[in-house]
């Protein structure tokens, strides 16, 4: 029994590429993965994510290095995830109890299936702190609302709100976090094998968590919007309100002193 590495790093908003100079010719193109010259393979997603998987120091470092220089919006914070992979012909494919993947043996399938996995971890951990980050920034409109204080924020929360409806199009369009890998739909081992990953690194929980507090983030802050909207119209009436009662007092003027 003998193991390798594999390692994801979420690297940007979104990878554009078919090729990558001196990986050769794909041996497949969604997700597009790549073989290392001395085993192992190179795996590329489109939502942002690039990962190493048995694949040389040297090879990992280019690979990562090469991603940084295709990726839309590249990230200044690199989040990553990584696992141990033991090989053994008699394993019984999974995860042990020390959240090691075994594996019978590491074909261009079994690496996709794997990078998957962890790339989904990776990003998951960006979008948590893009939606950590707005729950802190709209900390101090919940204090006011609870003091029964007016914020002058609109523009604020229609920002907030943009962030929260970019992360939910990442999640949902692009890396599609609960959605099984390709490869996994036709291959019983792999679906399988998915099946257990997802497991271990919580995939479909941690989904389910962060939709909640987005689902959160967007309403409360519809609320602070009608709230807006509620206290402008109240304005507007009060506003026709004055108007007529200035009509009335100029009529009352000319009937009292007609010229």
């Amino acid at each position: 029994m003998h193991g390798v590495r594999a390692v994801a790093w979420s690297v940007g908003n979104r990878l554009a590429v078919k090729e990558l100079a001196g990986w050769g010719v794909p041996l497949a193109l969604s997700p597009l993965t790549f073989s290392g010259k001395e085993g192992g393979f190179a795996v590329l997603f489109r939502f942002g994510a690039v990962c190493a998987v048995g694949l040389q120091e040297s090879e990992e470092k280019q690979l990562f290095s090469q991603a940084m220089k295709v990726a839309t919006d590249p990230r200044t914070m690199i989040n990553s995830e990584d696992a141990e992979i033991l090989l053994a012909a008699d394993a019984e494919e999974g995860v042990d109890a020390q959240g090691r993947i075994l594996l019978r043996d590491c074909s261009a399938g079994h690496a996709q299936v794997i990078a998957s996995v962890l790339a989904k971890s990776a990003v998951l951990e960006d979008y948590e702190a893009e939606v950590e980050a707005v729950f802190e920034r709209i900390e101090p409109f919940a204090r006011k609302l609870r003091e029964g204080r007016p914020w002058r924020g609109g523009n604020a929360i229609l920002r907030e709100l943009g962030d929260v409806l970019l992360v939910q199009t990442r999640m949902v369009g692009r890396a599609e976090i609960i959605e099984k890998p390709e490869i996994a739909w036709d291959q019983p081992n792999l679906d399988r094998l998915y099946g257990k990953l997802a497991q271990e690194f919580e995939l479909r929980d941690r989904e389910e968590i962060l939709t909640r507090k987005l689902e959160l983030i967007l309403s409360a802050s519809g609320t602070y919007l009608d709230l807006m909207m509620g206290r402008r119209t109240l304005r507007v009436e009060w506003y026709i309100v004055f108007l007529i009662l200035v009509e009335i007092l100029l009529l009352l003027y000319e009937l009292s002193f007609p010229s």
